[in-house]
This record gives C-alpha cells, structure tokens and sequence, in this order.
C-alpha cells in the first residue's frame, strides 16, 4: 500500500505540479507588480503585523489578525518541524531552497486566495451567525458548478479529517521522545481538548487562536536562534550547503542516503506548500470571515502569513537539523521526531522537553484550524438550515476519529497521504485561480490605483464588501 501511495505522490508532485505551482505563483508574482514579494513590504508589515490588535474595519464576523491567526494554525505547525525534516532527509538540504523559492512566489498566489474568499464568501444568519466561504462557495458562487460543488463539499469534509493523522503522529512521537509518555495517553488528551475547543464556533476558535499562535510561534524562533547562536561560525557555510545542494545532487555522507536535484525540488516545493498552504485554497476559507474595507487588504496576510511560515520558521528548523548534523547521525529517525532530537543535541533534555511542547500545541492549533476549513464544506452541503447546526455537531466527531485511531500510522505513509489530498486542492484552486483572474486583477487594481489614493488624500471611500450572495440558496443543495 506505501508503494502504491509512493507511486500516486509521486506522479502528482512531479515536473507538470511543480512548473504549475511555480509558474502560477511568477505569473501572479509578475502580473501584481512583486506587491507581494518584494516591494509594498512596509505597507503589509502595517496591516497585518502591525494591526495585530485592532479589531478592524469593515463587515465581517472576526478581526482580520483573528482571520489570519485561523489561517496560521494550520500554516505554523508541524509542517514546519516534521514537514522541513521530512523534505530535508529525503531531498537533502538544498530542498530548503526550494521552499523558500515557494514561499516567495506564493505569496501572490496565497493573495489570490483571501481576494476570492472574500470576493464570493456568504453570510449565514438562521443556523449561525458567520460569514463564511470554501472552494465549494467559489464554484459555485463564481463558476456555477452546483453539481461539482457538492461533490467537492463532500470528498472535503470526508477526507479532511484524515490529513491531520500526520499532526497526531508528531505529537504522539515527540511525546514519547521528550517525556516518555504513552502515545494513547496523548492521543486521548489531544482528542479530547480539540473537541472542547472546536465545540465554541469560529469566535472561540479564533480567539484561542489568536493568543496560542503568535506566543508558541516567537518562542520556537526564539529556541531555533538560540541554536544558530551556538553554532554561528558555522551559518555561513551551512547556508552555503542550502545553495549548493539545491542545483548539484549530494553525495550520501554518513547515515543520510543522498539525493538528486529532482528529490531536492520535489521535497522542497511540496513540503513547502504543506506549511504554508499557498495554493491549496485554505486562504479561502480562513480569511473570508475576517472585517475588513476592501477584499485586496486582507489579502495583505498573503505575505505575511508565508513570510512568517516559510521564510523564518521554516527556516529556523532547517538551520538547526543542519547546524546539529542531526539528519545524518540519526538515520533511523524522520519528521518530528528529528527535528526533537535536533534541539536535544543542542539544548540536552531541556530541549527534547521544549521540542515535546512546541510539538503538541503546534499541532493541536493545526488540528483546530483544519476543523475549521473542513467545517465549511459542511456548512455548504447543508446550508443555511438547522440540519447545518446538528450536522455540525456530528462532524465534530467524525472529525476526531482519524485524530485519535490512526496515530500510530508511519509518517511516510501518513506524508504520502497528505500529498495526494494536498496535490488534489491545488489543482482545484488553481482552475479558480485562472478562471477568475480578471475579477482579482479588477480588485487588486481598484485597491491601489483607486481606493488607497483616496484615502491618502483624506477621503473617505465607501468599504468594498461582500456577503451579499443569498444564502437561501444553498438550502436546496
């Protein structure tokens, strides 16, 4: 069966998903003027980061911060310390490259994705109180495809759940490695604190959210900074190693088997989207609760969500697998489980312990953020109806099954898995993208060539908001 998997990954994630990714994402990149890569940084810095506390302006059910802080649980997680050791083990250091390559150019596809949540989200107000919107929302709302929405609403809310077995193994393993504790102990404890968390609705979801993430997310860098600090003569040439590796195959040393400059692309870019979910149109769904004036502002958080998953976090955990040599004296060990002992090499217990926690909430928060998306597919299927609201309920246990019994699957198979739900969402998105990419350049240029003058000058435009779709519609699907 891990062949089979291996086989259908594979073929998913070869030459035609990476030059669709990469060029999608430098078509966008080029199309936006690089507002997302490279220039217009101090203007996102300021409405993402820097309105961290405000509640935001416009309609909306949360804040945008709350939005992107629902959107980042599933971004900074474990993707970014099983994913970065997985894709570092099988495609060499030079995959590190590839994911910051990735990130950068997703930043403007992950924009394209909050303008269409946002663009064609809707509001509920009889089964729940919430604006909300998924891919099943855009193709229908947007393409028209009813029949095809239902059956992606279904296959989402389905085989969702099963995606966040990868964040269970990690915690279960990390556990063990840190503290010794037993892996059902720990999945019990996981699965109950989803369930009561998940229980509140988006408002305590994302304020949890909002608190959890960006604390456990500084004190990681934090604990990552403290390696590189050690070890800084070194930094110099282990991001050389990164460069070099990423365009020439590397040589097997020690335990780790080598690998090709095809293995350093195709771990690199899938590991990459896996953290920072460019492409895979969780965009969609996080941000389109969020209060904000114009659906091209919120989409700010298209670089400042990658910003901060790929390019620090991620790269954090690279620097220290690297630094610690810990991917070529611990063969035997993969995902989290390495990047643990990574900061046990550096930090001795202290750090297998630090590993341990960081592990489990960032996986718990992950675990909560995919409820969240999966929910939605939910809610279309159902509509606006009070059969939404019991069949939300249902799905909340539905959800944690996957969570709680397949924790002791092994990571490459449970990898092999993600990449073939994860590879399947792209595509998806990216028809959305394209088909819809007169509509998002019609919102990206009224922002800056109309919306932001005016305010500049002084005036006082009138908020461009959506959620207008009428949800009655959605009872007869």
């Amino acid at each position: 069966m891990l062949d089979i998997l291996y086989a259908i990954s594979d073929f998913l994630w070869g030459t035609p998903m990476t030059v669709a990714l990469l060029g999608t994402g430098l078509f966008l990149s080029i199309a936006f003027g690089f507002r997302y890569n490279f220039r217009k940084i101090g203007f996102h810095f300021k409405n993402t980061f820097g309105k961290m506390f405000k509640k935001g302006e416009g309609t909306g059910t949360v804040s945008g911060f709350a939005a992107a802080c629902t959107a980042m649980a599933n971004t900074i997680g474990v993707g970014n310390i099983g994913g970065v050791a997985t894709a570092i083990v099988a495609g060499g250091p030079g995959a590190v490259f590839w994911m910051w390559v990735s990130g950068l150019l997703g930043m403007s596809t992950k924009a394209c994705e909050i303008i269409l949540g946002q663009r064609y989200r809707v509001k509920y107000s009889e089964s729940m109180d919430e604006y909300m919107c998924d891919r099943s929302f855009v193709m229908k709302n947007a393409l028209g495809w009813k029949r095809g929405a239902v059956v992606l609403a279904v296959a989402c809310f389905v085989l969702g759940p099963w995606t966040c077995c990868v964040q269970t193994e990690s915690v279960t393993s990390s556990l063990e490695e840190g503290f010794g504790i037993n892996p059902l102990i720990s999945v019990i404890v996981l699965g109950a604190t989803c369930l009561l968390t998940i229980a509140g609705g988006l408002k305590r979801i994302s304020s949890i959210m909002e608190k959890v993430v960006p604390f456990m997310a500084m004190l990681y860098i934090l604990g990552g900074l403290g390696i590189l600090l050690m070890n800084l003569p070194q930094v110099p040439a282990a991001f050389g190693l990164i460069f070099k590796s990423a365009f020439t195959p590397m040589a097997g040393v020690g335990g780790f088997a080598g690998a090709t400059v095809r293995d350093a692309i195709r771990y690199g870019i899938a590991r990459g989207l896996y953290s920072n979910d460019a492409g895979t149109g969780y965009g969609i769904i996080a941000h389109a609760s969020a209060k904000t004036d114009h659906p091209v502002r919120q989409s700010s958080w298209g670089w400042g969500e990658v910003f901060l998953d790929t390019i620090v976090v991620c790269s954090v955990t690279a620097l220290s697998l690297i630094l610690t040599n810990a991917y070529i004296d611990y063969p035997e060990i993969d995902s989290a489980q390495l990047t643990t002992v990574a900061f046990k090499v550096a930090y001795g217990d202290f750090g297998g312990w630090f590993m341990a926690i960081a592990i489990t909430i960032f996986a718990w928060t992950t675990i909560i953020g995919m409820y969240y998306s999966c929910e939605k597919s939910v809610n279309y299927a159902f509509g606006d109806t009070k059969a939404n609201r019991r069949a939300t309920w249902v799905y909340m246990v539905y959800y944690m099954v996957p969570c709680v019994v397949l924790y002791n699957i092994q990571a490459d198979a449970l990898w092999a898995m993600t990449d073939i739900l994860s590879a399947v969402y792209v595509i998806i998105t990216l028809i959305f993208i394209y088909a819809k990419h007169k509509e998002i350049f019609r919102l990206f240029h009224d922002f800056w060539d109309r919306f932001v003058p005016a305010q500049q000058r002084g005036e006082h435009p009138e908020n461009v908001s959506y959620g207008t779709v009428d949800e009655k519609a959605e009872k007869g699907v």
